[in-house]
This record gives C-alpha cells, structure tokens and sequence, in this order.
C-alpha cells in the first residue's frame, strides 16, 4: 500500500507536470507547423484568398465579399465561358496604386497572413471579371434584342445586372476577335464595369493575356450570409460553336 501511494505521488510531482506541459506544448507547435505548412501549400497549389474592392460584378459578387479562387484553372482546367476570373491588371485597367501593407506588428501581421494563405493580397492590381470570350470566339454587341453574339450566336445572360429592364447587355458596341492566348472579359453589372469594352484603346486591345489569370473564383466565403458556390452559367453559353483559331 505504501509503494502504491510513494508512486502516486511521484506521478503527481512538479517535475512530471513540467514534462507534461512541454510535451503538450510541443504537440501545439507541431501541429500548428503543420497547419501553416497546409495552408501554404493550398494557397501555393490549390486556392488563393482574394476580396471584392467594386461593384463591377454586382449582383454575383458585392462589394467586400470574400472568395476563393481555384489556382488549378488555368492549368490541369481549361478556362470556359462564363467563367469568373482574377487576373493581374494587364495594364492601365486600375488607377488606384496596390494597397500597402501597415507598418510595425500589424504590418508583419499581416504579411505573415498574406504568406500562409490565410488572408487577400492586396499588394498587386487585381482584377475580377467573367469571360465571355475565348481564343478564337467573335463577340459582338448586340442584335436587335439587346443580346451579345458570340460566333454569331445569341446569348441569354441570366447573370447580368443592368440599370433598367430594356437595357442592351452593353452601352458600348464592338465587335473583336480574340486572338491566341487571350480572353475577352465583361463584369456582370454591366453598365458600370471597366472591362474589355473599356480598354481597346490600351495595351493588349482589351484582351486579358492568357499569362494574366491567376484562377477561377469558384465561392463566396465571407460574410457568411453569403456563403455559394459561384455557377460560370454554362447553359449560357451551350448552344455557342467553338471559334476560329
């Protein structure tokens, strides 16, 4: 009885829980290493955070909504019609410089969180917008009903938010060619989005480099009322022939 309650005891001394704290604390560094080391590798490789500065996507995506967007596409998932993209400005698109970071402890903060994935880069001109043409397609604005034509085919876009019914799906007509290794994008709220229509003048003619997209945004993820898969409205864009190369 007396063994018994002698290793009790030992069990119980200060030294046993001085070892017990360090290897629970060294459990919660492992595997907040871990938790690091995945989230940098899924923002790296999988998902990227990003956040929605405009209106230019109205009512698919409001302003300060958060998204994840699918670093896969372009790549192993070739990009589609009705697709929303991010892509880097491929110049003159923005006006406002990139945010900077703050200084001091919440700069590096936040940084830190930038790295990880865990948080949006707002250091470059990002831009997020949906795409309506692909190498090779022929867009045009409009027919006699208001709708665009892609390869000469009417396209009935669900998506669009406009400021009045009756409106055309564009103020601006044109008619492009996107060439090779190119898209041609339009924001959703149409009548107030700076997008390929915008910049034909500009470097690349209003065409979005292929080089340019850096992902697919495929779900709102903040606020929470929000919370959706984002649809590229493929039925859109069904009865549309592929363009010439």
């Amino acid at each position: 009885m007396a063994e018994t309650t002698a290793r009790h005891a030992e069990k119980s001394s200060p030294s046993s829980f001085g070892r017990s704290a360090l290897l629970l604390l060294r459990d919660l560094v492992v595997v907040f290493l871990l938790a690091v080391l995945i989230s940098f590798l899924v923002k790296t490789f999988l998902l990227k955070p990003f956040y929605i500065p405009s209106e230019s996507m109205a009512n698919t995506l409001q302003v300060n909504d958060r998204i994840a967007v699918s670093l896969l596409t372009p790549g192993p998932i070739d990009v589609q019609r009705g697709d929303v993209v991010v892509f880097e400005d491929p110049g003159g698109w923005l006006h406002a410089p990139p945010a900077e970071s703050p200084g001091g402890v919440a700069g590096v903060f936040r940084d830190t969180m930038v790295f990880i994935g865990l948080a949006p880069d707002e250091s470059h001109g990002y831009l997020v917008k949906r795409v309506i043409g692909l190498p090779g397609d022929t867009v045009e604005c409009c027919n006699d009903f208001g709708q665009l034509l892609v390869n000469g085919v009417p396209i009935n876009e669900q998506y669009l938010q406009l400021d009045q019914e009756g409106l055309p799906a564009s103020g601006i007509e044109f008619d492009v060619t996107v060439p090779e290794g190119s898209y041609w994008v339009m924001g959703d709220n149409r009548y107030h989005s700076a997008d390929s229509r915008s910049h034909q003048d500009g470097p690349h003619d209003g065409f979005v480099p292929h080089d340019n997209l850096v992902g697919r945004a495929i779900v709102i993820t903040w606020p929470m009322d929000r919370w959706s898969w984002l649809d590229n409205h493929s039925g859109t864009f069904s009865g549309v022939p592929d363009g010439t190369p």
